[in-house]
C-alpha cells in the first residue's frame, strides 16, 4: 500500500507542475496583451520562485500566477498569503542583487488570478 502512494506521488506532482506551466504561459501571454514586456519566466533561487518577470514602462514587475479550476478551493488570489508573499518578495531582491540592478529600481509585486478561464490582473498586490 505504501508502495502504491509511493508511485502515484511523482506523477501527480508532474501533473501539477505540467498545469502550474500551461497557465504560466497562458497569463504571460495574457500580459503581453496588457502591454508587459516579459523578461523571465519560473526564476529560481534559494528564497523562492518568481513565475514572471517582466516590466511595464520603467516598472520592474514580479508576478504570481495562481489558478482554481472553481471557487470550491477558494478564490486564487487568496492564495497568495503572507508567507508566499515574503518568498516573492526575498526572490524579488536577489533577483536585482543577481542581475547587478540598483535596488532602487522601481519594482511591484502582481498577481495574475485564474479562476476556470476568466482571468484578473492585480497590479501592486503586495
Amino acid at each position: 500500500m505504501q508502495e502504491e502512494k509511493r508511485r502515484k506521488g511523482p506523477a501527480g506532482r508532474k501533473s501539477t507542475r505540467a498545469r502550474g506551466a500551461r497557465y504560466e504561459e497562458l497569463a504571460a501571454a495574457f500580459l503581453e496583451k496588457q502591454g508587459y514586456v516579459i523578461l523571465e519566466k519560473n526564476f529560481f533561487c534559494r528564497t523562492g520562485e518568481i513565475d514572471i518577470i517582466a516590466r511595464e514602462g520603467d516598472t520592474l514587475v514580479f508576478v504570481e500566477v495562481k489558478y482554481r479550476k472553481d471557487l470550491a478551493a477558494g478564490d486564487p488570489a487568496e492564495a497568495v498569503n503572507e508567507r508566499k508573499q515574503e518568498k516573492i518578495r526575498k526572490a524579488a531582491a536577489f533577483y536585482l542583487y543577481a542581475r547587478g540592478l540598483c535596488p532602487e529600481q522601481p519594482c511591484r509585486f502582481d498577481v495574475v488570478a485564474i479562476l476556470g478561464s476568466d482571468f484578473r490582473l492585480l497590479r501592486d498586490a503586495f
